[in-house]
């Protein structure tokens, strides 16, 4: 029995012993297979799936600021808008002309499609909706420092074309484009002066198109710059704008980050349909479906003026703080993203325009990230497109406009992970590590069960053979007494 108890002792100490070593090399082996399973390989089938088809639903909502009081804007007063939306969008995604180099990195364009989502949108495609005519109203503020004969030039073609101040268009014509007997006359004369060659519409250049020709780290090096853009058709930066640090090309695309985040990191991208590289900031942790989270948002700073902050002076010609001035990369088109209902914005203005009621949760823009991985979980995107508009005197259709930073759409590119990805990520990458820890942990107590009752075992076993030594001397002794009693009564 004492040979058991002491073979248990050795058992559990080895078990004890075991599970400290696996505390601290479970962690090891974890980060180790995060590693091998986020550098961007095709050996990696779910991770490298997951980056160059992006397998999950992916929407993009559109909105409108429908003109209540167009004949009242041209007469001086203020615009006074309503929400018309959403009109919903599938999205897909798909990667192509993908090149791996030798240094680490890896090339490919990404191609984009839309197509309408009737079920999830709250009308059709050929709904009316009115907003600002960018032809007319943009190009004004354009020309308004020519002489002043070209002005009532350009506003006598404007009228030979019919176009005026606003657009009374479906939402499919404002969205993919319509006939525009000035847009043909102006490729016609004047090429390369609108970013298409054909139909005019807002989002005409996006649909079966690509974002340029990306280049970006594998990670096969270092893990810490797997997915970070190393040039942009063949930039490493750009020419937009004023400073180097605004021309810089920061981050990574904008699909996944590198693994091991912190509540200090950022996250960094490039953005080609925003002309810059933006950067949201960590607000709080969350958990999806049983996978942790980091929630990262847009901090206030990211549309701000340069006298707000420093260093987005290099995006100026500025106006209010939430605006960002995209002029530059627009063909010089008087355009301004911001937040959805200028959230972030400097509230005046709100004040120019009537309609508008920001709030957070409906307007601002978040990525939710797995920290372990960089992997996004839940993705919205939220941005509008602005025009600023103005009386150009000699162009007849501005009427007496004031002067106005006027809203014309605000999308939201959403997607999350769903289905078996969701359940293959989750078991993988949540259940498999926290059944290790459980191991780890179970192995020590185990083991210190196993010492501590082998060793009371132990100790029972030794008491018990005391016990019986104790006794065989206590009988002999007994014995012997017993015997000496007898002799001294027979001498007697």
């Amino acid at each position: 029995m004492t040979k058991v108890a002491v073979g248990f002792i050795v058992v559990g100490a080895l078990t004890v012993f075991f599970g400290t070593v696996l505390t601290f090399v479970g962690p090891i082996i974890i980060d180790d297979q995060i590693v091998k399973n986020t550098v961007i390989d095709p050996k990696n089938e779910m991770s490298y799936t997951m980056w160059k088809d992006v397998p999950v639903p992916f929407f993009m909502s559109v909105y409108f600021f429908h003109i209540l009081n167009p004949k009242e804007i041209l007469s001086g007063e203020k615009p006074m808008v309503e929400q018309r939306g959403p009109y919903v969008y599938r999205k897909r995604i798909q990667k192509d002309n993908i090149t791996f180099h030798p240094n680490f990195t890896v090339s490919y364009k990404e191609y984009r499609q839309y197509h309408f989502e009737p079920s999830m949108s709250v009308g059709n495609e050929s709904d009316v909706v009115m907003i600002p005519n960018m032809l007319v109203l943009g190009a004004a503020v354009m020309l308004e420092k020519l002489p002043y004969p070209i002005r009532l030039l350009i506003s006598a073609t404007f009228k030979t074309f019919k176009e005026g101040p606003f657009l009374n268009k479906t939402v499919e014509e404002l969205m993919w484009g319509y006939e525009s007997g000035l847009v043909d006359f102006l490729n016609k004369y004047l090429p390369g002066m609108l970013p298409t060659s054909g139909k005019f519409g807002l989002f005409s250049e996006f649909n079966n198109s690509n974002t340029g020709l990306f280049t970006i780290n594998t990670g096969k090096d270092d893990i810490r710059n797997v997915h970070k853009v190393d040039s942009w058709n063949g930039l490493t930066e750009l020419s937009y704008w004023r400073t180097p640090e605004c021309n810089a090309i920061n981050g990574t695309a904008g699909q996944m980050w590198p693994p091991f985040m912190t509540r200090e990191s950022t996250l960094p991208f490039y953005s080609p349909d925003a002309c810059r590289s933006m950067e949201l900031v960590y607000q709080r942790d969350g958990v999806m479906n049983g996978i942790p989270l980091y929630r990262f948002v847009a901090p206030k700073t990211l549309f701000a003026n340069g006298s707000d902050y420093a260093p987005n002076e290099g995006f100026c010609p500025c106006r209010q703080s939430g605006l960002l001035n995209v002029s530059s990369c627009r063909h010089d088109s008087p355009c301004f993203i911001s937040h959805p209902h200028f959230y972030n914005a400097d509230p005046v203005l709100l004040d120019y325009v009537q309609g508008l009621h920001p709030n957070e949760d409906e307007h601002g823009l978040f990525i939710d990230i797995h920290p372990l991985t960089g992997v996004p979980l839940n993705v919205s995107i939220r941005l509008q497109l602005n025009l600023y508009m103005k009386r150009v005197s000699g162009i007849t259709e501005t009427g007496q406009i004031s002067e106005v930073v006027m809203p014309m759409i605000w999308f939201e590119e959403s997607g999350y992970i769903d289905g078996p990805i969701l359940k293959t990520f989750h078991t993988n990458l949540v259940i498999l590590p926290t059944v290790m820890e459980f191991m780890q942990y179970g192995f020590i107590v185990l083991g210190l069960a196993t010492v501590v009752i082998a060793a009371l075992l132990l100790r029972r076993e030794k008491c018990r053979s005391s016990y019986l030594t104790l006794s065989k001397i206590c009988s002999k002794l007994l014995s012997c007494t017993s015997l000496n009693m007898k002799l001294l009564q027979r001498d007697s």
